[in-house]
This record gives structure tokens, sequence and C-alpha cells, in this order.
């Protein structure tokens, strides 16, 4: 598992995002969500859900299903390209079983909360917290590692946004080792 600093974490609750997305560490080929058990007690310790939540398999489905669709969002941020539709539709699919509602707690003030107990609503607030990131402009930061074996989300801090891999020493050093190998066999 990557070791992340603390300037390379996500502001406020889009941490609780980049967490999420993190919950498959795909370098070192671990996945944190292994059964509906872990993914109750992953979301009840961090707040996002009441203790005593219980999860199903196919609550674990939908939640591996979500993390993939963001991993997609972040990869595209990197990239900085389409998202692919498929993505889009899964978290559609999963804000529409969460039934986000808009809420005014004052004129000027209004949240996007999950109606829906459970496991529908947990992740219904993981994509409120999306949804609050796009709006105060930090989610574009949110990427995902280029290199294809890694895919770590991290948040970019770079002052033109163009961070591409979530740790200089490891990944980008991997992608640039590899790169100089290829050009030595072309030429």
């Amino acid at each position: 598992m990557l070791v992340m600093s603390k300037q390379q974490q996500a502001p406020g609750e889009l941490e609780l995002v980049r967490l999420f997305v993190n919950t498959a560490d795909l370098l070192d080929d671990e996945e944190h969500l292994p059964d509906p058990p872990a993914l109750a007690a992953w979301l009840c310790e961090r707040g996002i859900a009441g203790r005593g939540l219980r999860a199903t398999p196919a609550d674990l489905r939908r939640a591996v299903e979500m993390r993939e669709a963001l991993r997609e969002v972040l990869i595209a941020h990197t990239a900085q390209e389409a998202v692919p539709s498929a993505a889009l539709q899964t978290l559609n699919s999963i804000a529409e079983r969460a039934r986000l509602r808009l809420r005014f707690d004052e004129p000027d003030c209004a949240t996007l909360e999950p109606q829906r107990p459970g496991v529908d609503g947990a992740l219904g607030r993981l994509l409120a917290i999306v949804h609050d990131s796009i709006a105060d402009s930090t989610w574009p930061r949110l990427k995902a590692c280029r290199l294809e074996d890694c895919e770590w989300a991290f948040y970019d801090r770079t002052k033109n946004r163009c961070g591409a891999w979530c740790n200089m020493d490891v990944c980008g050093n991997r992608a640039k080792a590899r790169a100089y190998r290829r050009r030595r066999r072309q030429s």
C-alpha cells in the first residue's frame, strides 16, 4: 500500500471519497472490502453510516461497482478525457437508489441528503460529498495515478493541476524508467 502524505490527501470530506476508491489497492493486489461485514465496518468506522449497519452481498457488489466507477472518473480527470458513459450510469443508478434529495436549511444553504437508510444511504452520502466537491471546484483535482497497475486515488495539489502520479518517487519514477527503456529499445 502506498503511504500518502498529508499533502496528497483530499481536503475535508472529499478525503472519504479518496479513501473509498483506495479500498482496492491494485499495486499490492489488496482488496479491503472482501465481504459484506468489511464493507459495513469500513462505512461505520469513518462515520459514513451509523453503528449496527449490516451489508448484504448485493450491497457489496453495488459498493464495488460504485468504487470502480469513481476510479474511472478519477482516471478521466488525470488523462483530461471524457468519463466513460458506463461509469456515469453506475453513479446515477447508485444516486437513484439512495434517493438523494436537495434540502434547504437556510435560504442560502442547501445540502444533498440520501433518503434511504443502510448501505444505499451511505453510498449516497459519498455521492453527496462528490456533489459538494463539484460545487466547490475541488473535484477535478481528485485523480487516479496514471500508472495502469496502480490507479491509486490522490489529490493533485500541483499549481498547474497536471499531477499524473500518486507518488513521484514510486510511480513517477517507474513510468519514466519504462519510457526510457522503450525509447532505448526503439533506437
